[in-house]
C-alpha cells in the first residue's frame, strides 16, 4: 500500500500551484466581465490580463506587447512552427531544422511538410551539433530556414548554446525559435540576450496553473499568416476565443515570484540536486548521470542503474510514496523508448532504465533525503538479486 505521506520530485512534469498564484486565480474567477467588453466589468478582466503580459514580458526580457496568450507551451509552438511566420517585409521561411531531443510538440507539432523538415543531431551529451547546423544552412544557399531548439530539455535537463545558434542561423538569413518551456522560471532567459526571433512558455512548469502559456516575439515586425485559432480576433488576430483571465493572471503572478527569487532558488534547488545525485552515486557507483558532461538545469536529475528498469522502479517509488518520472512518458502513462536518450546514444539496455529527478519551489531536503532512502531500498533489492545469481 503507497504511503501517506508523498515527496513530489516530478516537477518538471507539472510544478504544484503555488499557494500565492492560487489566491490570485480564485479571485479573478470570480470577476463577471469578458476582457473584450468596453463597460467597467470587462475593463477590469482586461487589467488583469494586461499585468500579466507584463509580468511575463518582464520574466523573459520582452515587452508586453509581444507576448501572445495560449493555451499552454504546445500550442504556442505549433502557433509558431509554419511556414507563414515570417518577418514584415520578407518571405517566411521553406525548411524546418528541429534539434534531434525537441518536445513533442515540436517534434509532431509543426506545420511544415515532412519532406521540408531536417533533424539537427546532437552528441553524447545532448547539446546540439553546430558544425553540422553550419554546414547544412551553408548547402542552403538562398534557402530560408526555421531553426527551433529547445533551451532546457524536459528529460536530462541539458541547457542548449541557444545564442551561439541564434547567431549562426541569423547570418544565414534564417529564423529562430526556441522552446523556453522548462527554462523559464529556472534560469535567466532575456529574450534579447538570446538574439532569438520567438520563444514559447508555460505556466504550469514554474507554479502557474495549467492551461496557460505564451507566444513571445522578439519584436512587433513579425507576422504568422495562418492562424490555428481563428474567430473573434482576440490576442491581435493571433489567437481567437475568449481568454482565460483566471489562468492567464495566474501565469502573470507566477513569473512574477519566479523571476523575483530567481537567482537565490536556482542556487538552492542545485544544492539539492547536486545532494540527490551524490545519494544516487553512493548507492550505485555504476550509475549513469544523462548529461553529466553538459550545463544542466539546476533542479534536473536523470539518472540510470544498471539491470533497474524505469517501468519497475517506478512502481517501487510510488509505493514508497516518491513521485518522480521515466526519460518519457506517452498519455496512457505507460513508459516508452525515449527518443531524446536516443539520439544521445544512450545504450537500449540503460535507456529503459532512466528515472527524472525534477525538483521546484516545494521541494526539501527533507524530501530529498526520503527520495535516498527509497533509492537505497529499490537498488538494494537490485543489487541482492545480483548477488545471488552469481
Amino acid at each position: 500500500m503507497a504511503t501517506s505521506l508523498r515527496t513530489y520530485l516530478d516537477h518538471n512534469a507539472t510544478s504544484p500551484l503555488r499557494p500565492e498564484v492560487a489566491e490570485v486565480v480564485l479571485r479573478v474567477l470570480q470577476l463577471p466581465g469578458n476582457a473584450s467588453s468596453v463597460h467597467a466589468e470587462g475593463r477590469a478582466a482586461r487589467a488583469e490580463m494586461e499585468t500579466a503580459r507584463a509580468a511575463i514580458a518582464r520574466l523573459v526580457g520582452s515587452k508586453a506587447k509581444n507576448v501572445i496568450f495560449t493555451s499552454g507551451g504546445t500550442e504556442a509552438a505549433n502557433l509558431v512552427l509554419t511556414p507563414s511566420f515570417r518577418r514584415l517585409g520578407q518571405t517566411g521561411a521553406t525548411r524546418l531544422l528541429i534539434g534531434a531531443t525537441e518536445h513533442p510538440c515540436v517534434l509532431h507539432g509543426h506545420r511544415f511538410a515532412a519532406e521540408r523538415t531536417g533533424i539537427i543531431p546532437v552528441d553524447g551529451r545532448g547539446i546540439l551539433d553546430l558544425a553540422w547546423l553550419r554546414a547544412h544552412l551553408e548547402a542552403a544557399g538562398g534557402e530560408r530556414v526555421l531553426v527551433s531548439v529547445q533551451l532546457a530539455n524536459n528529460e536530462t535537463g541539458v541547457l542548449q548554446p541557444i545564442a551561439e545558434m541564434a547567431r549562426l542561423v541569423h547570418e544565414h538569413g534564417g529564423l529562430v525559435h526556441t522552446d523556453a518551456v522548462q527554462a523559464a522560471g529556472r534560469v535567466p532567459v532575456d529574450l534579447q540576450d538570446l538574439g532569438v526571433d520567438a520563444l514559447t512558455l508555460s505556466a504550469h512548469k514554474f507554479g502557474g496553473p495549467k492551461g496557460a502559456g505564451g507566444l513571445v516575439l522578439a519584436s512587433d515586425q513579425y507576422e504568422i499568416g495562418e492562424r490555428l485559432i481563428r474567430g473573434g480576433g482576440q490576442e491581435k488576430n493571433y489567437r481567437a476565443g475568449t481568454e482565460n483571465v483566471a489562468a492567464i493572471a495566474g501565469f502573470g503572478a507566477a513569473a512574477e515570484l519566479a523571476l523575483a527569487g530567481l537567482e537565490q532558488e536556482a542556487a538552492r534547488l542545485r544544492e539539492l540536486r547536486d545532494e540527490a545525485e551524490a545519494h544516487v552515486r553512493r548507492i550505485a557507483p555504476d550509475a549513469l548521470v544523462v548529461g553529466a558532461g553538459a550545463e544542466r538545469l539546476p533542479n534536473t536529475l536523470a539518472f540510470a542503474i544498471p539491470g533497474l528498469r524505469a517501468e519497475t522502479a517506478l512502481i517501487a517509488f510510488d509505493l514508497a510514496g516518491i513521485a518522480l518520472s521515466s526519460g518519457s512518458a506517452c498519455s496512457s502513462g505507460k513508459v516508452k523508448r525515449s527518443h531524446v536518450l536516443d539520439a544521445m546514444g544512450v545504450e537500449p539496455a540503460l535507456a529503459e532504465g532512466v528515472l527524472r529527478v525534477s525538483l521546484g519551489w516545494s521541494t526539501t531536503k527533507e524530501d530529498v533525503f526520503r527520495f535516498a532512502e527509497a533509492c537505497e531500498k529499490v537498488a538494494g533489492t537490485l543489487y541482492k538479486r545480483k548477488a545471488s545469481a552469481a
